[in-house]
């Protein structure tokens, strides 16, 4: 059985994960009959929003803790996995990935990412196992794999595309029901949210991800 690591930065697309992409990783998951640990870093979120006026409130919450919602409790630290764990990781998107995890949305290419995340990502990389990512995560690997030369997607936004290319690797325009496979470096991305229109467009592309991960795991 596949072992996939998901990682999640919080709970809300706009100071956390994404819920409905995070979801829908999790299906499509289930669903190929992979074996899925989830996890979160144990800090503190950048801040809290308000997801009905979309203002910060004067709280604050724990990325941990906060992502144990989408994983109905049954979540690790992400200090506690390491690659030997897993067969192959994918980021879910969100803000959270960008303020949580990194930087991205504040510093741009110059973001700094949780140090947990740098290891584990180099470390699945550099043992030749395949790493998926969701609609802005694309971006928090490019900094992290950064001048690796790897082919990602985040959609169309044209400024992101710039960071990831400052970044030293490759940005392929993509719809958000459709995937950009870099075969060479196993990594898999779509853009979901990052374009996407409905769930269902989301899904189609999150759908092909995984099963993309999922077969280059079985091609290991």
């Amino acid at each position: 059985m596949a072992r996939i690591g998901v990682v999640l930065s919080g709970c809300g697309f706009l100071d956390g994960a994404e819920i409905y992409e995070s979801t829908l990783t999790l299906f499509f998951l289930d669903q190929a009959g992979a074996d899925v640990t989830i996890m979160a870093p144990d800090i503190d979120q950048h801040h809290v929003i308000n997801h009905i006026t979309q203002e910060e409130m004067a709280e604050n919450r724990n990325v941990l803790v906060e992502s144990a919602r989408i994983a109905r409790g049954k979540i690790t630290d992400l200090s506690q996995v390491n690659s030997d764990d897993l067969d192959g990781l994918i980021l879910p998107g969100g803000f959270g990935a960008a303020k949580n995890l990194s930087s991205l949305a504040f510093d741009g290419p110059n973001a700094t990412v949780n140090s947990d995340l740098v290891n584990l990502v180099k470390a699945v990389h550099k043992a030749k196992k395949p790493i998926g990512a969701i609609c802005i995560s694309p971006a928090v690997l490019a900094k992290i794999l950064d001048h690796k030369g790897i082919t990602l997607t985040i959609g169309n936004d044209s400024d992101t595309a710039g960071a990831i290319h400052s970044m030293g690797n490759k940005h392929e325009d993509s719809s958000a029901d459709n995937i950009v496979v870099d075969k060479a470096n196993k990594i898999v991305t779509t853009a979901a949210y990052m374009c996407a229109a409905s769930i269902g467009e989301a899904g189609a592309g999150i759908e092909k991800l995984v099963n993309n991960i999922m077969g280059m795991v079985e091609e290991q």
